[in-house]
């Protein structure tokens, strides 16, 4: 059909009702008549008519009509810049007796004509559609198909309508607001600084952040709580969520969604809208709304059913579609969901630390406590992955405890706010145990400013129960970071009668839960802690002056008494620092006497002396080679790397 009828029935198409498979078709067209069309002004007239087509604007598919729209323009470009290049590449160039490819308009002239049609009828936020679509068509993936000055226009040109735009963003609804997002999202990387610096990010960023919450988002967690409608407890004792349920269709449509399918990006704009914001107090609103999102995620994911099993027996009690097909689909989407939040708060905590204004006294350890809580609601995301290895969660979290740490009353309110319903014994219930291992990560780090009364009460009292030998092996990281933070109570200088009065029941406790609720590496950690606490210049040391010794005396016992067989596989379970070795596992003796031996550079001149031929004793009674070579080593690295100051080496080299 020549491409004149083709246009007019184009033209006539867009006045009709909207019809799914009709709008495929009239897209399709769009498309390729935008590419064949010779005349700019045809050109321009297409542009104009479809940004104000009923049959397009009229359907319910919301924001992935859109990204259609920026997709038609992206493909259209790239394929006249394509055009333009093959035509300059052919010998002999382009005469009349040769089909002609395209509509024979250079990129620069369709860009101009394309952009005309961005016209007085349809509203900016349609025209940002429109700029987005052909700067990245032309100017994406290497592709250089502007001359350097149109670029540059319709950069500022792409600018200009999201300033526009954002004058009154809620004037068009919800759909032109997201809208706005949806463009500045996909063109945002092809902006020069000088271009992005023009972008008015106080009254984007907001809209941005609820773009990531709301329905084409993350509908604020609702579809959780229809996800436990549809979990169903089947013969067995498993629950079933069935891959062709309304809440499993509905969610895979959501992960597709144009905002969720592109939320990496999103969020890392969202950040740099923080870091280049005006106005800072808008950092204030914006954690206020992710503190909300994130409480409502979490309490949907209280309500659902899925969360009454513990991760490590999923496979015992969800049915093989459930674990293989649409709990994963789940969890991408909370994946996702964490990430994104994540990455927003690293922008708000740069932008804290750095702000005179959100780094005040009144400020400061607000935001930090409500990074926290943000943090805390998330944590049952997060810790599927190892919290500690993101790097930006490490950063957020560290740097809130950091400044937390400055605070005693602030820290001790947040503890309050977050402390454990069930403290005093195991929670049944995976999430609250989950809670607690969160709750325990984060006291660690304030023991330092909290008294000793509150040390005991908000902290000693979660870790005790964690403590216990006799309970379930496969909490391991609970029982560890029970044991880290009660180290940590136990190390700060103002609680040495505290410690006076608990580290005999935490020493019982530490070697009743080695080797199997306690993995070597912690083990190790934790008696040197002890060791470092009680010997000079600590007050304990002074006060009990014999109790660093008991406590080699115990260990050497236990030493000599252990068994000496290879640890099982389980113990370096979790672990990652001890899983170097479940490729050569050591016995139990040859562990007690690495943690003999990292304990010596902590010792008195005195007791180091008495201490060194019974260490050499007991690795020789190693019977195995292996195993006696491993500690050896040890032993040579402990007197000769550095680890002792020079009045131990001193008595080293001279034993």
């Amino acid at each position: 059909m020549p491409a004149d009828r083709l246009l007019t029935n184009v033209l006539r198409a867009y006045q009709g009702v909207p019809d799914p498979a009709q709008t495929d078709r009239i897209l399709g067209t769009t498309t390729s008549l935008l590419t064949t069309l010779t005349n700019p002004l045809n050109i321009s007239l297409l542009t104009s008519h479809l940004l104000t087509a009923p049959a397009i604007w009229n359907n319910t598919d919301g924001l992935r009509i859109c990204l259609r729209i920026i997709s038609v323009f992206n493909t259209a470009a790239i394929t006249v810049c394509k055009n333009e290049v093959e035509s300059h590449n052919e010998h002999p160039p382009y005469d009349a007796y040769q089909p002609r490819k395209g509509g024979g308009i250079g990129s620069d002239d369709w860009a101009r004509s394309v952009i005309k049609g961005a016209d007085d009828r349809s509203p900016r936020w349609q025209h940002l559609l429109v700029i987005a679509g052909v700067l990245i068509g032309m100017e994406n993936g290497g592709r250089h198909g502007l001359s350097s000055g149109l670029r540059y226009t319709l950069e500022r040109a792409l600018v200009t309508a999201a300033n526009l735009a954002l004058e009154n963003p809620m004037r068009d609804g919800i759909l032109a607001a997201e809208s706005i997002v949806l463009a500045l999202n996909h063109a945002f990387p092809l902006l020069s600084d000088g271009v992005r610096a023009g972008l008015n990010y106080d009254t984007l960023v907001m809209i941005m952040v609820r773009s990531v919450t709301a329905l084409e988002g993350y509908q604020d967690g609702i579809f959780l709580q229809n996800i436990d409608a549809d979990v169903k407890q089947v013969p067995g004792d498993k629950f079933d969520w069935s891959s062709i349920s309304s809440s499993f269709l509905q969610l895979q449509k959501q992960a597709s969604s144009p905002i969720l399918s592109s939320m990496g990006p999103l969020s890392r704009l969202i950040a740099y809208a923080i870091e280049n914001m005006s106005n800072s107090l808008l950092a204030i609103e914006i954690r206020e709304h992710l503190l909300s999102f994130s409480g409502r995620l979490l309490e949907g994911w209280k309500r659902n059913k899925l969360s009454e099993i513990d991760p490590s027996e999923e496979a015992a009690f969800l049915t093989p579609e459930t674990l293989q097909i649409t709990a994963p689909v789940l969890w991408q989407v909370l994946k996702s969901a964490m990430f994104a939040t994540v990455v927003i708060l690293q922008g708000l905590m740069g932008r804290t630390m750095l702000d005179p204004i959100l780094s005040t006294r009144r400020l400061a350890p607000i935001g930090a406590s409500e990074t926290l809580i943000i943090l805390g609601n998330i944590h049952f995301i997060s810790s599927r992955l190892g919290s500690n290895s993101f790097s930006a969660y490490v950063f957020v979290n560290l740097s809130s405890l950091d400044i937390l740490s400055n605070y005693p009353l602030e820290s001790r309110e947040l503890l309050i706010a977050i402390y454990p319903t069930q403290a005093g014994e195991i929670p049944n219930n995976p999430l609250q145990r989950n809670h607690d291992l969160f709750y325990l990560n984060t006291c660690e780090h304030l023991t330092n400013i909290l008294s000793p009364p509150d040390n005991e009460g908000l902290i000693i009292s979660v870790a005790a129960p964690y403590l216990n030998p006799t309970a379930h092996p496969g909490f391991l990281e609970i029982f560890e970071a029970a044991h880290s933070a009660v180290l940590a109570v136990l190390s700060a200088p103002q609680n040495t009668k505290l410690t006076a009065r608990f580290i005999p029941t935490y020493v019982d406790a530490l070697f009743n839960s080695f080797p199997n609720n306690l993995s070597p590496r912690q083990f190790r950690y934790a008696f040197k802690s002890l060791i470092h606490i009680t010997t000079p210049p600590t007050p304990l040391s002074t006060a009990e002056p014999m109790l660093a010794e008991t406590l080699l005396e115990m260990l050497h016992h236990r030493a000599t008494h252990a068994p000496t067989s290879p640890l099982p596989p389980s113990v370096y379970a979790r672990d990652t620092a001890s899983q170097q070795d479940s490729q050569t596992p050591l016995s139990e003796q040859a562990y007690l006497m690495l943690t003999l031996l990292d304990a010596l550079p902590n010792l008195p001149l005195d007791v180091l002396q008495a201490w060194l031929p019974i260490s050499a004793d007991l690795l020789n009674s190693i019977e195995d080679t292996y195993m006696r070579e491993r500690c050896k080593a040890r032993f040579w690295e402990v007197l000769e790397s550095g680890e002792m100051d020079v009045e131990r080496s001193a008595l080293c080299v001279g034993w």
